[in-house]
């Protein structure tokens, strides 16, 4: 007992640095359901992905991924098996942040989309990265 009375300082430098560590990893849920830009670019030209934007119509009509689906986050436990048939394909799905599609990842999973993938960062990202947008 008295080497961690003595040693306090070290116990709480390990913890902090532990802490610090994890902190990622807590934050995006493991980081396995996200996706930068570029590895979505990858998606969806090697392995043919599926983009869906689980925004509003006016957020997808002011902008969003070319070649993306639209569909609201809140019809997306209905309408997803009509718009990405084949389970199997890569789904990445889209947002203007990023939560929306976190939350979206959740249910294409729970629907037996086990490719189901949330882009990082949404809209902003792939806007930052330079890659093409469409307006419709």
């Amino acid at each position: 007992m008295s080497f961690f009375l003595n040693n306090w300082m070290l116990f709480a430098v390990a913890l902090a640095s532990g802490g610090t560590l994890l902190w990622p990893i807590l934050t995006t849920g493991g980081g396995a359901a996200g996706v930068n830009p570029a590895e979505a670019v990858q998606l969806i030209n090697r392995e043919k992905a599926v983009v869906v934007d689980v925004c509003s119509a006016e957020e997808f009509a002011s902008g969003h991924v070319t070649g993306a689906k639209n569909v609201p986050l809140g019809e997306l436990e209905a309408k997803l098996a009509g718009t990405v048939k084949n389970k199997a394909l890569p789904v990445v799905l889209v947002c203007a942040t990023g939560a929306r599609s976190k939350r979206a990842v959740a249910i294409a999973k729970g629907l037996g989309y086990e490719n189901a993938r949330s882009l990082t960062g949404g809209m902003g990202a792939w806007r930052a990265a330079s890659l093409p947008v469409e307006k419709a």
